[in-house]
C-alpha cells in the first residue's frame, strides 16, 4: 500500500545484499500502513512474511545506523527545500521494563526498578511545526550499579552522557555550514544548559541561530557592582516590553522525588506572561580540567501573571544568539522555541503511535532495528497527520501517490476512486 513512498524513503538504503534492502523497504511500507498493529499483523500475518520480517530483525549485517540513514538522506533533501528550518534536539526514555525476563543487554533507566534505553534525536521541522523527519540521532543503555551523581560533577564533559547535547548542537551547525541557503535555529530544553554548548556559538555560521531555556541561575561580569550579579535576577529587574497569551500544554508529574519546577505537573491552560529581554555576559565556569571564558548572550524572560494558586507559574527564561533588539525579533525567538513540543509530539508518536516500547525482543540488538524502522514509520504518521489537519482541502496527492490513495479510497468508501485526485481529507487515509 505505501510501497512507493517507502520506496523513495528508502532509496540510498544500502545493507550490503539487494535482498536485504527490498525486505526493509517492504517491511516498512507494511509498518507505516498499520503502524499500532504487531509485526504478524502489520506483514498480512502470513508465515512466510512473519519469519521474514523477525529474520530481518535478528541480523548482524543491520544495525539502527545503517537502517535509519536512508531516511536521513531524505530528510536532508526535504530540510534544502526550506527557507527556515527549526532543529529541535531532545532525550527520551523507551521503557522495555518486563515482568519477568528482562530484554538481555537493556541497561537500568532509574535505579534498579526499569529498564531500557535512551534515544536522543535531532529532528527537522518547518517553521510551521511540520515534520520534515529526523537528521541524527544517539542511543545508549547506562551501566548497573550504584549511582555516581556526586562523582560525576568533577568529570570533564567528553565523559559524561550531557556530551550528547554538544555533539548534538555542533552537528546542527555542520548542516548550517553545508546548507548556507536555509536559515537553521536550533532549539533544546533545559537539560541543554551546558556552558560548554552556548560558549561554541563562536563557531556557529552565519545562518545558525539557537534557543536554549535556562536552567541555572547563572553568574554575570558586570563593572558596576550595583548590578544584579545573577541571570534571573537581572532579567526580573529589566523593564516588561509587552505581555503575551500563551496555550501551555499540561504534564503529568515525573518522579516523586524531583522537586525542580520544571518538572512538576501542571493543567493545560491559557496564560499570560511579561516580556523582558536583556543581552548578558555569563561569567565563565569552572571545569575540573580548564577555566571556561566568560560568553555574552541575548535573554528572554517570559513569565507568568496571575498563575493559578495550586500551579507552577510558567517561566520560560530564554537564552539565545538571535537578535532581540524589536519586539517581533523577540516573539519570532518565543515562537521558534515553542516549535521544540513538536519533538515530544514526536516522541508520543513512536510510543503511542508506533507502540515501539511495547514490541517483543530478547534482545536490545533486535530492538533497537526496531526502533530505527519505527522511528520512520513515527515520523511518516506526524507528518501527514500534520499535513491533513493543516491543509485538509489539498490534493492527497501532495501526500500520497496514485498507486497508495486509490485502493485505499476504494476500501474505506466502497466505491470507484474519482478520475481527479480528492481533497485529503476525503481521502482518510489513516
Amino acid at each position: 500500500m505505501f510501497g512507493e513512498w517507502a520506496a523513495r524513503e528508502m532509496q540510498t538504503v544500502d545493507l550490503g545484499d539487494k535482498r536485504r534492502n527490498e525486505g526493509l523497504t517492504r517491511l516498512l511500507s507494511s509498518m507505516a500502513a498499520m503502524p499500532s498493529k504487531s509485526i504478524p499483523a502489520a506483514v498480512n500475518g502470513g508465515h512466510n512474511e512473519t519469519t521474514a520480517a523477525y529474520r530481518l530483525f535478528d541480523n548482524d549485517a543491520l544495525d539502527f545506523v545503517n537502517i535509519l540513514q536512508p531516511h536521513i538522506d531524505a530528510t536532508y533533501k526535504r530540510v534544502a527545500e526550506q527557507d527556515v528550518v527549526v532543529l529541535a534536539q531532545d532525550t527520551t526514555e523507551l521503557d522495555l521494563t518486563r515482568p519477568k525476563q528482562q530484554v538481555e543487554g537493556a541497561g537500568p533507566l532509574d535505579g534498579q526498578s526499569r529498564f531500557g534505553e535512551f534515544l536522543h534525536p535531532l529532528v527537522a521541522f518547518t517553521a510551521g511545526g511540520t515534520p520534515l523527519g529526523t537528521l541524527c540521532a544517539e542511543i545508549w543503555t547506562r551501566q548497573p550499579g550504584p549511582s555516581k551523581a556526586n562523582d560525576r560533577k568533577k568529570l570533564p564533559i567528553e565523559e559524561k552522557e550531557s556530551l550528547r547535547w554538544l555533539d548534538t548542537h555542533k552537528h546542527a551547525q555542520e548542516i548550517a555550514g553545508d546548507q548556507p541557503k536555509t536559515q537553521f535555529i536550533c532549539v533544546a530544553d533545559s537539560e541543554a544548559d551546558i556552558f560548554e554548548v552556548i560558549e561554541c556559538d563562536k563557531d556557529s555560521p552565519d545562518n545558525f541561530g539557537w534557543i536554549i531555556r535556562s536552567c541555572y541561575d547563572r553568574s554575570l561580569v558586570d563593572d558596576n557592582s550595583d548590578a544584579p550579579s545573577h541571570l534571573h535576577q537581572q532579567l526580573l529587574e529589566s523593564c516588561v516590553l509587552y505581555n503575551k497569551q500563551l496555550f501551555i500544554r499540561g504534564r503529568e508529574p515525573k518522579l516523586a522525588c524531583d522537586k525542580r519546577a520544571r518538572n512538576q505537573p501542571r493543567v493545560s491552560r491559557e496564560c499570560e506572561v511579561e516580556v523582558r529581554a536583556t543581552t548578558v555576559t555569563l561569567r565563565g565556569t569552572y571545569r575540573s580540567d580548564r577555566k571556561l571564558r566568560p560568553t555574552t548572550v541575548n535573554a528572554i524572560l517570559a513569565h507568568e501573571v496571575n498563575a493559578p494558586k495550586d500551579d507552577v507559574p510558567v517561566s520560560w527564561l530564554l537564552l539565545t544568539n538571535l537578535p532581540i533588539s524589536t519586539e517581533a525579533e523577540i516573539e519570532l525567538v518565543i515562537q521558534y522555541y515553542c516549535i521544540r513540543w513538536m519533538i515530544e509530539v514526536f516522541f508520543r508518536t513512536l510510543k503511542s503511535g508506533s507502540r515501539i516500547e511495547k514490541r517483543r525482543f530478547e534482545t536490545i540488538e533486535r530492538f533497537e532495528r526496531c526502533l530505527a524502522v519505527s522511528m520512520i514509520v513515527a515520523w511518516r504518521t506526524f507528518y501527514t497527520t500534520k499535513i491533513g489537519r493543516e491543509l485538509p482541502d489539498v490534493s492527497c496527492e501532495a501526500v500520497f501517490t496514485e498507486d497508495e490513495w486509490q485502493p485505499v479510497y476504494k476500501l474505506v468508501t466502497d466505491e470507484d476512486p474519482p478520475s481527479e485526485p480528492p481533497k485529503l481529507w476525503q481521502a482518510r487515509i489513516p
